[in-house]
């Protein structure tokens, strides 16, 4: 097949589309991505990406489109969609090369895809959404729009009509469809295929920790990620010689920091920086447990964080601090224990787990592990994948 691939973010960005793309080139297929000047998570335009419009990365061809850089502040992010909303329509506008199918990735924000319905329509290929984040939805979930402010029913109306347009929709937790169907009221036909995880490009050399029980978080510190409560938690085990290691970056990372340092919790919370993946798993293999919170609010409250995967990877025990799709994965692979959001109960599940014999918290971590080979690599997502594009062509 010749496939191409429409994404807002790729490498250097780090995220799962790098992977599936050239999961599905492995597979022996051609694949080209339309995408942005690097930028997520940079805070600016990569230097070195100036004037580059198209280059290879490990056999992808890339086309780089400009756009406005992401940087922190609701103006900013909002002047970057837009603006990769009109260059990448641009780009499809004159672009001629003939594909097979166009698969998109929704990470955020939806109107990200909007180049992709372009790109279907003017040369009567299938259209593939891989959806990885609920629109209007997550702008709800994480403060941006209050629910029934103009700017929402602006979003709903525009959301409904991307999706509305594509010919199948790739969901990667299960209950998104239910969203679709109940809150948007599209119908297409739906398939349930997890994310992959993103690689590690190198070990470095496992942390050995002073503390004698500890236990991780990495990645996202937002509003729904439940930092606040993780931290009352915490304060809860002042004295237990339990450390709780962050790291990652979000919009609530300031707070959390100035809490840190205000409540004197820098003997049970360390903050360690956002750190790249290679850096951060460092923290993961001597860990007790390695935590996946998330707020059980709205529907993106019910969906898997890509993380449950990251974690299930490293083969450690987890605490998970979640319900809905993402509750329901953990238990299949029976390598967890859960916990409500309640700080103390948090609390005494970080005690319990924390106090298991060294054999237990192994076996724990040997299922974790055992379930993501047989279910989860980037191998097992891409065939998953390339029968659902087959099956659109045909």
């Amino acid at each position: 097949m010749k496939i191409l691939i429409t994404s807002q973010v790729y490498y250097p960005e780090r995220f799962s589309v790098n992977e599936v793309a050239e999961g599905l080139l492995r597979l022996g297929h051609e694949v080209e991505v339309i995408t942005g000047k690097p930028n997520c998570g940079f805070d600016k335009k990569l230097e070195e990406y100036k004037n580059v419009k198209e280059e290879i990365i490990n056999g992808v061809k890339v086309h780089r489109v400009n756009l406005h850089a992401r940087k922190r502040g609701k103006l900013s992010i909002i002047f970057n969609y837009l603006s990769f909303h009109r260059t990448s329509k641009r780009f499809v506008r004159r672009f001629k090369k003939e594909f097979d199918v166009v698969l998109s990735f929704s990470i955020s924000p939806v109107i990200s895809i909007a180049c992709a319905n372009l790109y279907a329509k003017k040369h009567k290929v299938p259209h593939v959404l891989f959806c990885q984040d609920l629109w209007p939805e997550s702008t709800v979930v994480t403060g941006t729009f209050k629910m029934n402010s103009l700017p929402y029913k602006i979003l709903y109306k525009w959301s409904k009509a991307l999706y509305e347009k594509t010919d199948k929709i790739i969901v990667s937790s299960p209950s998104f469809v239910d969203y679709f169907k109940n809150v948007l009221h599209v119908e297409k036909p739906f398939v349930y295929i997890n994310q992959p995880i993103l690689k590690s490009k190198r070990s470095e050399k496992p942390i050995e920790y002073k503390n004698k029980y500890n236990i991780v978080y990495a990645g996202n510190i937002g509003k729904i990620q439940l930092l606040d409560e993780l931290l009352n938690a915490m304060k809860i085990l002042k004295g237990k010689d339990i450390m709780l290691h962050i790291s990652g970056m979000g919009s609530e990372l300031e707070h959390i920091k100035h809490r840190i340092e205000e409540e004197k919790l820098s003997d049970v919370v360390t903050y360690h920086g956002a750190l790249p993946i290679e850096k951060a798993e460092a923290y993961f293999y001597n860990a007790d447990a390695l935590v996946v919170s998330l707020s059980s609010k709205g529907s993106v409250g019910k969906t898997i964080p890509n993380k449950v995967n990251q974690y299930m990877s490293y083969g450690r025990p987890i605490l998970g601090v979640l319900t809905g799709d993402g509750k329901d994965l953990l238990s299949k692979a029976n390598g967890s224990m859960f916990s409500s959001e309640n700080p103390q109960e948090i609390a005494s599940i970080i005690e319990k787990i924390v106090s298991l014999d060294e054999e237990t918290k192994l076996e724990m971590g040997n299922n974790n592990k055992k379930y993501f080979d047989e279910n989860l690599t980037a191998t097992k997502i891409s065939y998953l994948i390339e029968e659902e594009l087959i099956e659109a062509i045909k």
